[in-house]
C-alpha cells in the first residue's frame, strides 16, 4: 500500500476586519470588530476551503494611546467566547485561540479548553503565549510587565499543571451506570496535587478527559527560550520568518532540538504566518494592496512598529530618519524585535517606511500575486523544509479569505499539496497528529 503524500496545513488567522492596520478603513470592510456575523462568514469560507483550523490572537489590554484611536485594535472579542459560538456554526475545522500564561491561572484554562474541546468535538487548540503586551501587566496588580526569563519559567510550569489537569480522568472513567448507580469508578480519577515554584494546584479538573485526548498545544516563540519551550511541549508552531533561507534555518534547528525531549520530528507541525494578496494578475493584486497602504496614516505605522518592536515609542524619532538603535526589550518579544531590526537595515528602511512596510503582515513574509505566484513560493517552503503548512493572514476579511480559497486553494489541489476533503473529524486528525496516552492511566 503507497503510502500518503505529505500535504500541506494551513490556518486562517482571524483578526477583526482584517490584517492591515488600515483594514477598518477599506469600503469593503465591516468596522465594527464585534460583529459576529463577519466572523461566522469567515469561519464558513475557511471550513469549506478545507482548512486546518482557524486561528484568534488575544491580549488582556485595550489600546488607548493617542494613535489607538485611528485604528480599530482596542475591542475585540474574547477569544474563547468567540471560538464557541463558531463552533455552534461549524463542523470540522479546528479552533485554535490564545491564552496567556502570564495573566491567567491553570485550573482556569484547563477547564475552558477542555470545555471547548468537548462542546466542538475534538476540534480546539490553545496557542500558549507569555503576554508581550506592557499594558496588560497594569490590568492585573502589576506595576510593571513579568520579565522575559520569568515569563517562561511559569510558562513551563503552566504548561505542565494544565496538562496534568487534562489526564485527571480516564478516558472510560465515567461508565454512568444507572442501573448499579455509579457515575464513575473512583480508581480512574487522579487528584493532580502539584506544587511548584508558580502554582499549588490540587485538582481534579471538573471536565472528563477530551475528545482529542487533550487539545493541541501550539506555541508562537522563536527566541531562543521559546524554541527551547516549544521543542519540549509544542505540537505547532506559529512563526514569523522574512525570506526561505531564515525559514529553513528556523525549522532545521527547532526540528533538531526536538530528539533531546524523545520526539519525533513529525510530532511538531512548523507554520510561518504568510500574507497573502492575491489577484488575477501581478498588476491587480498589487492594486488591491496599494488600496490599503493609501489608508495607512503614517503615524499609525510607527506607533504599531513600535508596540511590536518590544512597546517602545518612537513618537520622538522623525519619520524620515532611521530606525534608532533600542536595547534589548524584556518585556516585548525578542525574535520580532531581531526580524524587524534586520529588515530596516537590508532595506535602508526609514521610520516611516518600515512602518508602513508592516502594516499589513506586521514582519510575516509577504505574498502578492497570482494563485500560480503564491503557490509557487508555498510550495517552494514547503518542499524545502522551511514549512509544514502556513497560518495564512489576509488585508481584509472575510473577503481576502475568500479570494485565497477560490482561487490559491484550488492551485494548491492541482498540484496534490493539499487535500480535497476533510479524512477526520478532530483537529489532531486534520494535521496528522497523534492522541496523547494519559499520563496517569
Amino acid at each position: 500500500m503507497s503510502k500518503q503524500p505529505r500535504q500541506l496545513s494551513l490556518g486562517a488567522f482571524l483578526m477583526a476586519g482584517g490584517h492591515h492596520v488600515a483594514a477598518w478603513r477599506h469600503p469593503d470592510v465591516q468596522a465594527n470588530p464585534l460583529d459576529f456575523s463577519s466572523y461566522k462568514r469567515t469561519a464558513q469560507i475557511a471550513e469549506a476551503a478545507l482548512f486546518d483550523a482557524i486561528f484568534v490572537a488575544d491580549s488582556v489590554a485595550a489600546s488607548t494611546d493617542a494613535i489607538a484611536s485611528h485604528t480599530s485594535r482596542s475591542v475585540y472579542f474574547e477569544p474563547l467566547t468567540l471560538l464557541a459560538a463558531l463552533s455552534a456554526v461549524t463542523e470540522r475545522i479546528g479552533l485554535i485561540s490564545t491564552v496567556t500564561t502570564s495573566y491567567n491561572e491553570p485550573y482556569h484554562v484547563a477547564r475552558k479548553f477542555a470545555s471547548l474541546d468537548h462542546l466542538s468535538g475534538g476540534r480546539c487548540g490553545w496557542n500558549l503565549v507569555t503576554s508581550d503586551a506592557a499594558a496588560e501587566a497594569y490590568n492585573f496588580g502589576r506595576d510593571a510587565h513579568i520579565p522575559h526569563a520569568e515569563r517562561y519559567a511559569r510558562a513551563r510550569e503552566f504548561h505542565k499543571v494544565v496538562t496534568g489537569l487534562w489526564d485527571s480522568w480516564a478516558d472510560d472513567a465515567f461508565g454512568r451506570d444507572k442501573e448499579a448507580g455509579q457515575f464513575y469508578e473512583p480508581t480512574k480519577l487522579h487528584v493532580l496535587n502539584h506544587v511548584g515554584e508558580h502554582f499549588n494546584v490540587q485538582g481534579p479538573l471538573n471536565v472528563a478527559r477530551s475528545p482529542q485526548g487533550r487539545p493541541v498545544i501550539v506555541q508562537a516563540g522563536s527566541s531562543e527560550t521559546g524554541r527551547e519551550l516549544a521543542a519540549e511541549t509544542a505540537e505547532v508552531v506559529f512563526t514569523a520568518q522574512t525570506s526561505l533561507a531564515k525559514a529553513q534555518a528556523f525549522y532545521a534547528d527547532l526540528k533538531g532540538r526536538l530528539a533531546q525531549f524523545g520526539r519525533r520530528e513529525d510530532s511538531l507541525k512548523i507554520m510561518p504566518g504568510v500574507f497573502v494578496v492575491v489577484g488575477q494578475s501581478t498588476s491587480e493584486a498589487r492594486e488591491k494592496f496599494e488600496q490599503f497602504q493609501e489608508l495607512v496614516e503614517p503615524q499609525v505605522g510607527v506607533a504599531l512598529l513600535g508596540r511590536m518592536l518590544g512597546n517602545f515609542d518612537l513618537s520622538g524619532y522623525p519619520l524620515d530618519g532611521p530606525l534608532p538603535e533600542l536595547p534589548l526589550t524584556e518585556n516585548g518579544q525578542q525574535s520580532r524585535q531581531k526580524l524587524l531590526t534586520e529588515l530596516a537595515g537590508a532595506e535602508n528602511l526609514t521610520l516611516a517606511q518600515l512602518g508602513r512596510r508592516i502594516a499589513g503582515g506586521r514582519g510575516h513574509y509577504s505574498l502578492i500575486g497570482t494563485a500560480s505566484d503564491i503557490a509557487d513560493e508555498l510550495q517552494a517552503w514547503f518542499e524545502g523544509r522551511a514549512a509544514d503548512g502556513f497560518n495564512v493572514l489576509v488585508p481584509h476579511l472575510p473577503a481576502g479569505l475568500e479570494d485565497v480559497a477560490n482561487y490559491v486553494v484550488p492551485e494548491l489541489q492541482r498540484r496534490g499539496l493539499f487535500r480535497t476533503q476533510y479524512q477526520g473529524s478532530t483537529l489532531r486528525e486534520h494535521l496528522g497528529l497523534s492522541r496523547p496516552a494519559n499520563q496517569f492511566f
